[in-house]
């Protein structure tokens, strides 16, 4: 009996979570194409990469890194950087 429970609870789960993304794939302000470009693009680095060692391809530093002051303090909008007296 425990596990119809679970099973019953886990696909209303599901039925919610399919109807929601159905939801988000047809809505007029979802931005499907960039999501599925976006993963396309992050796909084709990383077999890129992976091919790196036999064709030379050499990606860089990530987008995310600081090519200059990764060690320093945090900046924020207001113009108060933490960690400066």
């Amino acid at each position: 009996m425990g596990s119809e429970v679970v099973r019953d609870f886990f696909s209303i789960l599901s039925a919610i979570v399919m109807v929601g993304l159905a939801a988000v794939i047809v809505s007029r302000n979802a931005n499907t194409t960039g999501v599925i470009n976006s993963g396309s693009s992050a796909f084709n680095t990383a077999l890129a990469t992976a091919e790196g060692p036999v064709t030379g391809y050499s990606p860089g530093p990530p987008i995310y890194a600081n090519s200059v002051d990764s060690l320093s303090a945090p900046e924020f909008g207001s113009g108060y950087s933490f960690g400066q007296g």
